[in-house]
C-alpha cells in the first residue's frame, strides 16, 4: 500500500495523549444544527490525515464501504480510531477517555459536564475566546476588519435601521457555528425580518455582530500549524459560497497574494502568543482594490485542512474538496463514487454507510477530493452529479 505524504504529523503536533474529535456536541446550539447524519459524517472527515492519532468515528463511518473506497487508492484502512453509535455512546468514549488521563482536541467546544476543563488540549476558555466572533478585533490586532459593531440583542433592531443593505448578522457569545450556518446575511427587508425571527427564537444569545458585506473578489481560507512555538503555513484554498453565505467546498489555490499569507500569519501569532497550538484556518476577504479583510476566524481544523495536507499525494493542478450525499438508493450511490474513485480523480476522505445496519435506513453521505485536470474533472463531477440527483438510476 501507498505511503501518505503530509505537510505534518497530527501526533506531533498534539502529543500522543490526545484523542480527537471533530463531532459537534450533542447539546443544543441555536446556531449550529446540523443534521444527526452530518455531524456523524464528520467525524472521519480527518481519519487519515490525523493518523496515528486517535479519532471518535460513528461506526457507519468505518464499515467496509471506506474500506474498498481506500483499496481503490490503494491506501490501507486505519485503525486508530474509537467507535461509537448513540449520544450515550459518545459521550461515554469521553468519559472513558478522561478517566483514561488523556486530553480531548474538539473541533467544536464541549460542555464543562462532558469533559472538564484540565481535559481540553487547548484551555477550554482560550478556545472559547477565539472562536468568540465578538473578539474578532483582539486577535487580528483591529485590522482587516470590515465597518462593525457588536450589539446587545434588546437594541439589535434599532441599530439594523442605520445599516444599508446589504449588511451581515452574526451571533456573538460562545456558541460555534460553521459552514455559514448561524451567518445571516440581509440584502432586503424581508432577509432582515427573517432574520429577527430566527434571532428572537433563541434565547441565549445575548451579543450579536452587525457588519458590512464585502463583495468579494477572491474568498480565502489561509491555514497555520503551531506547536505553540513555530508557526508553519499550510496552504490557503478558495472557498465557494453561495448568495446566503453556506459553505460548498474548496478550490486550492497556488497565486496567493503574499499580503493574505502575512495577514494570516500575524493573526495566528496572536493565538499563539494567547497560548494555542493546533491547526487554525481563517477567512480572508480581498475586494477589487486588493484590500483584505478578515470575516472569520476558526482556531480549529477546517474542512479543507486535507485537501492542503494531502495535496502533495494527489495528481493534477486542479483540486477540489467537496461533499455528496445520496439521493436514491445507497448501494448505487456508493457505485457511482467508487466508479470515480477507481478511476483516479476522486480521492475518499469519508463515507457514511446508511447501509451499515439496513438496507437505505439513511442517505449515504461522502466526503472526497477531486484531483485532476480541470475539463476532465468538470466533466466528470457534472455526470456524476446528475447521477446522484436522478437518484443513481443512470450511469455516469
Amino acid at each position: 500500500m501507498a505511503k501518505l505524504n503530509l505537510k505534518l504529523n497530527l501526533l506531533e503536533l498534539y502529543g500522543d495523549k490526545v484523542v480527537y474529535s471533530s463531532r459537534p456536541s450533542y447539546e443544543y446550539n441555536p446556531w449550529l444544527q446540523p443534521e444527526t447524519h452530518q455531524s456523524n459524517l464528520l467525524t472521519s472527515r480527518e481519519l487519515l490525515i490525523a493518523s496515528p492519532l486517535p479519532v471518535i468515528v460513528h461506526e457507519a463511518t468505518v464499515t467496509d464501504k471506506i474500506k474498498q473506497l481506500f483499496d481503490a487508492v490503494n491506501i490501507d484502512m486505519p485503525n486508530h480510531y474509537l467507535t461509537y453509535e448513540t449520544k450515550a455512546d459518545y459521550e461515554n468514549v469521553l468519559k472513558t477517555c478522561v478517566e483514561e488521563g488523556k486530553q480531548l482536541y474538539f473541533q467544536y467546544p464541549h460542555g464543562e459536564g462532558l469533559v472538564p476543563e484540565g481535559s481540553y488540549a487547548v484551555d477550554r476558555q482560550l478556545f472559547l475566546d477565539l472562536n468568540n466572533k465578538t473578539l474578532l478585533s483582539k486577535w487580528t490586532g483591529g485590522k482587516y476588519l470590515p465597518h462593525r459593531e457588536v450589539i446587545e440583542k434588546a437594541k439589535l433592531e434599532s441599530v439594523l435601521a442605520q445599516f444599508d443593505y446589504p449588511y451581515v448578522i452574526k451571533p456573538g457569545g460562545e456558541h460555534p457555528t460553521a459552514g455559514g450556518y448561524g451567518v445571516m446575511i440581509c440584502y432586503n427587508d424581508e432577509d432582515k425580518h427573517k432574520s429577527l425571527a430566527r434571532i428572537h427564537e433563541d434565547n441565549e444569545t445575548e451579543l450579536f455582530i452587525v457588519e458590512d458585506y464585502i463583495q468579494a473578489d477572491k474568498n480565502y481560507c489561509v491555514q497555520y500549524a503551531s506547536d505553540g512555538q513555530t508557526i508553519e503555513y499550510i496552504g490557503a484554498s478558495l472557498q465557494i459560497t453561495e448568495k446566503y453565505g453556506k459553505y460548498r467546498g474548496n478550490e486550492i489555490d497556488h497565486e496567493v497574494p503574499e499580503a493574505i499569507i502575512e495577514a494570516g500569519r500575524n493573526i495566528m501569532q496572536n493565538g499563539v502568543d494567547a497560548g494555542y497550538r493546533g491547526i487554525a484556518g481563517f477567512d480572508l476577504l480581498t475586494d477589487e482594490t486588493g484590500a483584505i479583510y478578515a470575516i472569520d476566524l476558526n482556531f480549529r481544523q477546517n474542512g479543507s485542512t486535507s485537501l492542503l495536507l494531502l495535496e502533495d499525494y494527489l495528481n493534477g493542478d486542479y483540486k477540489n474538496f467537496l461533499a455528496y450525499y445520496s439521493e436514491g438508493d445507497n448501494e448505487a450511490f456508493f457505485n457511482t463514487i467508487l466508479e470515480a474513485v477507481k478511476h483516479g480523480i476522486l480521492f475518499p476522505l469519508s463515507y457514511y454507510d446508511g447501509d451499515y445496519k439496513e438496507k437505505n435506513e439513511f442517505p449515504s453521505r461522502f466526503i472526497g477530493i477531486w484531483h485532476g485536470d480541470y475539463k476532465t474533472i468538470e466533466q466528470f463531477k457534472k455526470a456524476l452529479e446528475e447521477k446522484i440527483k436522478s437518484g443513481n438510476k443512470e450511469k455516469a
